[in-house]
């Protein structure tokens, strides 16, 4: 158990950019702190094994090892078996410099694998696997996307027989501050051969079947808020938000194989009963899932005397709790205008998004060192603000005026505001070719360079019309508009990319 602990933790924690939430190995088995579990096949029946996982992982910026060792045995106490793995898996990452892209593509390094069931023992003599994909490094989220192929050749009793299992397969994902989810698709193919001693008085007998499965499998962590209520009257505030963080694995997995007839010879089933093909299918779905122990977060207290009964109340102290609004002293002003840097700065730290600031404190280490520009002309170097305004523009979310202007100190606009939120998520190029309407009732009013993150917008659900069906795109974005609004982009990243990534591609796959 201490050592299933010890793994997990490592994977939480693991602080490489290129480590992604994924379904252990690639078996469809599923995990917490105390237990890991997944279904075999290789015997022609479906038997469910429980027991325990080590993961661990060593990553340097350019590759990455990841070791499983698992002990497990059937959760039927009834069946006679176990089962002892070993597999090894590099990863090398290649950067695509100019394209915001990395490629992933793993490989086996090492594996061994035993499976005994009742007087049968599988031996794995040979696995063959490639597995490639693509990472999209977005701002505010990675995306990623990719497939695989396999083989695992097993030996039945040393030379009674043999089983292969060809492995094909995707996976698809995504790694933010606030969710990393990942789904592996994997369509296995069993092939048995086996020739059984002949009983007295008996002919030797040929046994052989084809069976397949599909996988469905996924691995997700969330973070969530939630407002939790102080009980004491006397008190000198009334409740605070805390960040949930969750883990959790589903796996579903669909089988055809072939109907087993019980006999004195043939397959050992591990139960002490034999069986053999008849002919006919055995079909079914078995669905796993497991939960990690939530980890709580409280947050710090908002104490705005401007906001008690205001409609952006929850927003705005949600964004103080997470530290994405510093404002100082006692009033937000929350019906005043959000200033073009307050707002890139709000959005940079809602994303989770950290300016660097080791060049800038190389250079004045180093009096060789030549002196930095401002990206604009109306931002200086010095500005407290600057570091997430260049660090925003150095990732494409804005790009400024044709003179070379950034205007910090302007009133935001809703077409400015909701293009920034698009452009940290990298969806601008998800809008059709030119000539589409946004859908709004005023769309002769958006600005071409705001067209299609407007469309985007709509589309994901990142903004909505007012009554009249209408996106304002020249109106002035108040504070608690904006903050609702960042909210919005919090809650995509939290809830709907999940949907979409584990809950759409699960149910209907």
């Amino acid at each position: 158990m201490k050592k299933l602990i010890a793994g997990f933790l490592a994977s939480m924690l693991m602080a490489s950019s290129v480590a992604y939430a994924e379904p252990p190995e690639f078996s469809g088995g599923v995990s917490n702190e105390y237990e890991y579990e997944e279904v075999v096949f290789i015997s022609g029946k479906p038997i469910r094994f429980i027991g325990e996982m080590d993961m661990s992982e060593s990553a340097k910026e350019e590759e990455k090892k990841t070791s499983y060792k698992f002990k497990l045995a059937p959760a039927d106490k009834s069946i006679d078996g176990s089962l002892t793995r070993t597999i090894t898996l590099v990863t090398t990452y290649k950067k695509w410099d100019g394209k915001g892209q990395t490629s992933a593509d793993t490989t086996v390094d090492k594996y061994s694998e035993k499976i005994e069931l009742g007087k049968d023992k599988y031996e794995l003599k040979d696995f063959q696997f490639s597995k490639s994909d693509i990472v999209d490094n977005r701002p505010a989220s990675d995306f990623y996307s990719g497939n695989l192929k396999g083989r695992k050749y097993y030996t039945i009793n040393k030379d009674e027989g043999t089983v292969t299992v060809d492995i094909s397969g995707a996976d698809t994902g995504y790694k933010n501050f606030w969710g990393d989810t990942g789904t592996n698709i994997i369509d296995m193919t069993f092939d048995y051969e086996r020739k059984l001693a002949a009983a007295e008085g008996e002919k030797e007998q040929d046994v052989s079947w084809t069976g397949t499965a599909r996988i469905l499998a996924s691995d997700s962590m969330m973070k969530t808020l939630r407002y939790s209520p102080n009980d004491a009257s006397l008190s000198s505030f009334s409740g605070g938000n805390m960040r949930i963080t969750g883990r959790d694995m589903t796996s579903r997995y669909t089988y055809e194989l072939p109907e087993m007839e019980e006999g004195t010879a043939g397959i050992d089933q591990g139960d002490g009963k034999f069986a053999a093909p008849e002919g006919d299918s055995d079909k079914g779905t078995i669905e796993l899932s497991k939960s990690m122990v939530p980890r709580l977060e409280r947050l710090a207290l908002p104490k705005f005397r401007d906001l008690s009964g205001h409609w952006a109340q929850t927003h705005i102290e949600k964004l103080y709790s997470l530290e994405v609004l510093e404002e100082g002293g006692d009033f937000f002003t929350p019906d005043v205008p959000m200033t073009r840097a307050e707002y890139i700065k709000a959005v940079m730290k809602a994303c989770n998004i950290r300016p660097s600031m080791e060049a800038k404190k190389s250079a004045r280490a180093s009096r060789k060192a030549p002196k930095e520009e401002s990206v604009f002309e109306d931002v200086s170097i010095s500005d407290e603000d600057y570091a997430y305004i260049k660090d925003a523009y150095n990732k494409g979310i804005v790009k400024g005026s044709q003179n070379g202007m950034f205007r910090p100190g302007a009133s935001l606009t809703r077409a400015e505001a909701i293009t920034i939120l698009v452009r940290a998520l990298g969806f601008e190029s998800k809008a059709p070719t030119p000539g589409f309407a946004s859908g709004f009732s005023d769309d002769r009013k958006i600005q071409a360079w705001a067209k299609a993150s407007i469309y985007v917008a709509r589309e994901i659900g990142l903004v909505q019309g007012d009554s009249q069906g209408r996106v304002n795109p020249d109106s002035i974005m108040k504070r608690s508009e904006a903050s609702a609004m960042i909210v919005r982009l919090l809650e995509f990243m939290q809830r709907d990319l999940q949907r979409d990534y584990r809950e759409d591609i699960v149910n209907f796959k």
